[in-house]
């Protein structure tokens, strides 16, 4: 196989794991790549998807803002885009055709110990962006019953709420006005889709309070999407509360590995990824 030219488009990028992450995967699988972090305005993207296709590329990931309307140029997509209206990652076929891939669902799923069942259970879920989307098919095929929605926003999140409740429609999904959060005590899930708690981005800040980590079930489990800094301020709740927490490293690397099965036709290591992760933040402390 040939070098292949792989990376990831989004506004803005800034630090991103993801070049340590496919490094350490093309090492694993014996494969001679290169991941590159291609920063694109909402306005350049055509151009950036013209300019991938010249220099051959074999595929890229999507980030913010671009997950949604890139759906626009696949030719083919998979289950989940289809569902959640977002891609993620992305394979330039032989003909320049794309082919879409949301391995975000697969990522947040895959991170969930296997312990743990969802069927008939109650999630609560912060936040009403591309990720939430993900987040909701994902827990929609793990068999959760209700899904409680916490936005900013209600009147703004009414068309994104109706979506979801369109796509699944075999489940409750409640909208709630996040400022007006009472009680998270019947919630078997809570999982933050937000970015409050990332680094350089309201760090020192959780979307939930002490109150209510502490009101949950004995066996609830928290779960942050935000993997930057390892330990968010929504997680050091959960540790100090004694509840079951799920950080969003995990489900990076298994977004990182679904994405490299469909480039590569084959799956890296989970541990050699978490390692060199783990390695660069020791770097960068």
């Amino acid at each position: 196989m040939e070098k292949l030219k792989l990376g990831l488009i989004g506004y803005p990028l800034g630090h991103s794991l993801s070049p340590i992450l496919y490094r350490a995967a093309f090492k694993d699988l014996g494969i001679e790549g290169e991941y590159e972090l291609l920063e694109t305005a909402p306005e350049d993207l055509i151009n950036q998807i013209k300019n991938l296709k010249r220099n051959k590329y074999f595929g890229f990931n999507v980030t913010i803002p671009h997950k949604v309307p890139l759906t626009l140029f696949l030719s083919k997509y998979d289950e989940y885009v289809n569902m959640t209206g977002s891609v993620n990652t992305v394979k330039i076929e032989e003909d320049l055709t794309l082919s879409g891939y949301n391995t975000d669902v697969y990522g947040f799923c895959e991170a969930i110990p296997k312990d743990i069942s969802l069927k008939g259970k109650h999630a609560a879920v912060i936040g009403t962006g591309g990720a939430s989307r993900a987040i909701c098919a994902g827990l929609y095929s793990l068999g959760v019953a209700k899904i409680d929605i916490y936005t900013r926003n209600v009147i703004n999140s009414k068309e994104t709420i109706e979506t979801l409740r369109n796509r699944f429609d075999k489940i409750e999904i409640k909208a709630i006005q996040l400022s007006l959060m009472e009680s998270l005590e019947d919630v078997d899930i809570l999982v933050n889709t937000t970015p409050v708690g990332m680094k350089n981005f309201k760090e020192d800040l959780s979307p939930v309070s002490d109150k209510n980590i502490e009101t949950m079930k004995d066996d609830a489990i928290i779960y942050d999407i935000v993997y930057n800094p390892l330990r968010t301020a929504l997680i050091s709740k959960a540790i100090k509360y004694n509840k079951r927490y799920i950080t969003g490293l995990d489900m990076l690397i298994h977004q990182a590995i679904r994405a490299s099965e469909i480039w590569c036709g084959k799956k890296p290591d989970f541990k050699t990824l978490k390692i060199a992760a783990l390695e660069e933040f020791l770097i960068n402390k």
